[in-house]
């Protein structure tokens, strides 16, 4: 389960070359009052949408800020201890994400499950009806800028909006044209094919939200290619997304929240205001086009249009005031959904049977394409579901209970598929199997015992590291699922290292006999 790898070393190799092509020099970067930034943003950052506070209604920014706000007053923004390179990080930046319900984000080896923004036939009960209007803000705004996320794509392609097919801010009808010719009726089916396209490429399922104090955050890195001053996010692309989808982002740095910086304390910054919060620009891994650094005034958007995300690169240089931020994405959650994961246990769970009157468990088929199935969801609902939830504490805990009742039945899942490979053990230590077939379910076996094992010897070490410790209480990482030998309520170990002794001695006998 393990997601290392050759992206990110390949990905640190790419910096390294770029670090050494550059050398001491900083490559150049432009602002809004730079002469060439509007022929610059046009010939390599047209997919780069800036909207600013003024253009979007003055109701969604009440209610948006206001709600951000509150969600930092009720503690909800936490930092996340994330894996980079194989080792913990905490992140400066604290985050909140709200979503569909039953949605989650993953990002640097952590899976973010969503506090549900209100849902119709979902009932959420939050811990307060502020965090709950909080929420509702949030969807809101994410509605918002979906629809204007479309506006901007289909002016791009020059369609007509009107024909966009679903409710924007005030109802709109679909336009029905006359197909007449059948050339006429191929140029209509490929504009409602790129309607459609791009409704599910702007249709955000999920929000992070995130809360950045300079004041808080301990180190703030220098911006190393163009020297721009402050990093509070380093360059990076956002993970886990549909392809070619839409990122939409809102701004909002809050000067009532605390006293501006000592300006005379701060280093200088050459081409952009160091007191403004500014996102910058580049394409990657490129030395010769020019890079961008855009102010942020409180409540504007902009949008990262089509594959923007896929070929430039963005990072966040500090202002001096708190910022919040709201990023709706279109999450790639084919895999990251209450409804799949727990499908998956519906399939696991086709391998399990009970007699009715005995009430005596059995495997209903130990060919080895079941056994690998079984085995394989049995590691995914432990390690990105259940340790990757309460790894993150009760945090969510925080806004909504929410997420328990789900993990519960995960729980109640994962333990009929320990017994499951209690089961198959115990199959393969009977006397009526041939070697080759004893051989065959081994070798299919060992390789999920073993992974079981490392995985599991990884996580409780995370749990119990210095960074994991240094968390507020209600915030640290609980080692669970865990238990102590002799635990009677559970069919196996937590450590597995007997059992996985056993296949492994299973195997070496065989190989004996067939040389004998």
């Amino acid at each position: 389960m393990k997601r290392f790898n050759k992206y990110d070393a390949a990905k640190e190799s790419k910096r390294q070359k770029l670090l050494k092509e550059i050398e001491d020099r900083k490559l150049p970067y432009l602002t809004p009052k730079d002469v060439q930034f509007e022929q610059l943003s046009k010939a390599k950052y047209s997919k780069l949408y800036l909207q600013r506070a003024n253009c979007v209604p003055q109701e969604i920014h009440q209610n948006v800020q206001q709600g951000l706000t509150m969600l930092q007053d009720c503690k909800c923004f936490s930092q996340d201890l994330v894996q980079i390179k194989g080792k913990d990080v905490l992140t400066p930046v604290c985050r909140l994400l709200i979503g569909d319900p039953g949605c989650t984000y993953r990002y640097l080896d952590t899976r973010l499950f969503t506090i549900p923004w209100p849902s119709h036939g979902v009932e959420v009960k939050y811990n307060s009806d502020e965090i709950g209007k909080a929420c509702q803000a949030i969807k809101d705004l994410n509605e918002y800028l979906h629809v204007e996320a479309m506006k901007i794509l289909l002016d791009y392609s020059s369609a007509d909006v009107e024909e966009i097919g679903f409710e924007a801010n005030t109802a709109t009808s679909t336009v029905v044209k006359d197909l007449g010719s059948t050339k006429d009726r191929t140029y209509h089916n490929k504009q409602r094919n790129n309607r459609a396209m791009l409704k599910n490429r702007t249709s955000f399922n999920v929000s992070l939200l995130n809360y950045m104090d300079p004041s808080r955050m301990k180190y703030l890195k220098e911006e190393p290619y163009f020297g721009m001053g402050k990093l509070a996010v380093s360059w990076h692309y956002d993970e886990n997304l549909v392809e070619r989808s839409t990122v939409a982002v809102y701004n909002y740095s809050c000067d009532d929240l605390r006293p501006a910086a000592d300006e005379t304390n701060v280093t200088s910054v050459e081409g952009r205001d160091p007191a403004l919060w500014h996102i910058g620009l580049k394409v990657a891994w490129d030395t010769v086009t020019p890079g961008l650094a855009l102010s942020l005034e409180p409540g504007d958007c902009y949008f990262m249009l089509d594959d923007f995300n896929m070929t430039h690169q963005h990072c966040v240089l500090s202002g001096f005031q708190p910022r919040f931020s709201s990023t709706h994405r279109v999450a790639e959650c084919s895999t990251g959904t209450l409804d799949y994961i727990f499908g998956r246990c519906d399939i696991a769970m086709k391998n399990l049977q009970k007699d009715p009157l005995s009430g005596i468990s059995s495997l209903v088929s130990l060919e080895l394409v079941n056994v690998t199935q079984t085995e394989e969801i049995h590691n995914e609902v432990e390690f990105e579901w259940l340790r990757q939830f309460w790894f993150q504490g009760k945090r969510s805990a925080k806004a909504t209970d929410w997420w328990f009742g789900p993990m519960i039945l995960l729980e109640k899942s994962w333990r009929e598929m320990e017994q499951m490979t209690k089961l198959l053990l115990s199959e393969i230590n009977k006397a009526e199997w041939s070697l080759e077939r004893k051989h065959q379910v081994v070798r299919c076996l060992l390789p999920f015992l073993e992974e079981r094992q490392e995985l599991r010897k990884s996580w409780m070490a995370r749990c119990q590291s210095r960074l994991a410790n240094s968390l507020p209480v209600d915030e640290q990482p609980e080692c669970r699922p865990y238990w102590c030998d002799g635990d009677l309520d559970m069919p196996l170990p937590f450590d597995l290292e007997e059992n996985i002794s056993f296949l492994r001695n299973q195997l070496m006998s065989s190989d004996g006999d067939d040389e004998s």
